[in-house]
């Protein structure tokens, strides 16, 4: 892998003698005479590393150093002659990876960069197996959906926005129906491939804005923010249309389609997220007591369906 190189340096001299030696350590190698020049370049130049003089006319390298450090993602090197006037403290807390004095030699400089690009490497590494970490602790490893966890911590989060802003929100809660008569027929694996169906139609049928939630064992939650009531009813007969039209055959001949109840709640002004939650239980449980395969909304009253 070919790494990339700027170079900012208003010593044409130095900089044209720098970048013909890199490019011989096989670095891709592009340079600019000053500050201004080096963002103009960054715009479409993805550079690894940049590595900068201090003193240059204009901007200097430790305000062009803070400002790549505000924009791009990418290491600087800065480098200066035997000067008082900057310190390695200065150009460090500027946002440099590393400090290097003139006149240096080429093969020091070679080093100095490998250590740089091996360092972002490992940060690289670190931030992509935190973020995975940070997504197993809040997904479902079955479903892929969002866990329980996560969606406690999300609604508390969305009514704080919906208490800031007023806009509104509304939540679906939906249950497999018969589910553990299908896994006391067909054995826990084709319940759980018949969970890891619905969880890729509930994926299908939600917008960009919505987030869904293996709520427990068969009960799925669907927050829809920025959506009233009506909406999200439609959302939610998009979701139980589409499941009951999957088909599962769970031994070799013989099919078989699943169907599901929804509650529907729409939060109302002053309502904590366990009043919220709960009267889109009592919706769900309606949907059951009233046939199943059918959603049931309940707004403030809980008597008005």
């Amino acid at each position: 892998m070919a790494y990339s190189i700027l170079i900012v340096d208003d010593d044409k001299a130095i900089k044209d003698y720098v970048e013909a030696h890199l490019k011989c350590f096989n670095y891709k190698v592009k340079s600019a005479e000053n500050a201004y020049n080096a963002l103009k370049i960054l715009k479409s130049f993805k550079a690894d590393i940049i590595l900068t003089d201090i003193t240059m006319q204009g901007m200097d390298g430790l305000e062009l150093t803070r400002k790549i450090k505000k924009t791009f993602d990418t290491d600087v090197m800065v480098m200066t002659g035997y000067s008082a006037d900057y310190s390695y403290e200065k150009a460090i807390q500027a946002g440099a990876s590393d400090f290097i004095f003139k006149p240096f030699r080429l093969a020091e400089l070679d080093l100095r960069i490998k250590r740089v690009l091996r360092e972002a490497g490992f940060k690289k590494e670190r931030y992509k197996l935190l973020k995975e970490l940070e997504k197993l602790a809040i997904t479902d490893a079955l479903t892929e959906l969002y866990n329980s966890r996560h969606f406690f911590s999300q609604i508390k989060t969305e009514i704080n926005r919906y208490n800031r802003y007023s806009r509104p929100l509304s939540l679906l809660i939906l249950d497999i129906d018969f589910f553990k008569a299908y896994n006391d027929t067909w054995g826990h694996l084709e319940g759980d491939k018949v969970l890891m169906r619905i969880g890729k139609v509930i994926n299908s049928c939600m917008r960009s804005m919505d987030t869904a939630y293996r709520y427990g064992g068969e009960e799925f939650a669907i927050l829809l923010p920025e959506t009233g009531l009506q909406k999200a009813c439609m959302v939610g007969a998009r979701i139980k249309d589409n499941i009951c039209s999957q088909i599962f055959e769970p031994e070799p001949g013989t099919k078989r389609s699943i169907t599901v109840s929804i509650g529907a709640t729409e939060l109302v002004k002053g309502e904590d997220f366990r009043s919220f939650i709960s009267r889109t239980d009592k919706a769900l449980y309606r949907s059951k007591e009233t046939g199943r395969n059918k959603l049931t909304y309940i707004v403030s009253n809980p008597d008005n369906t």
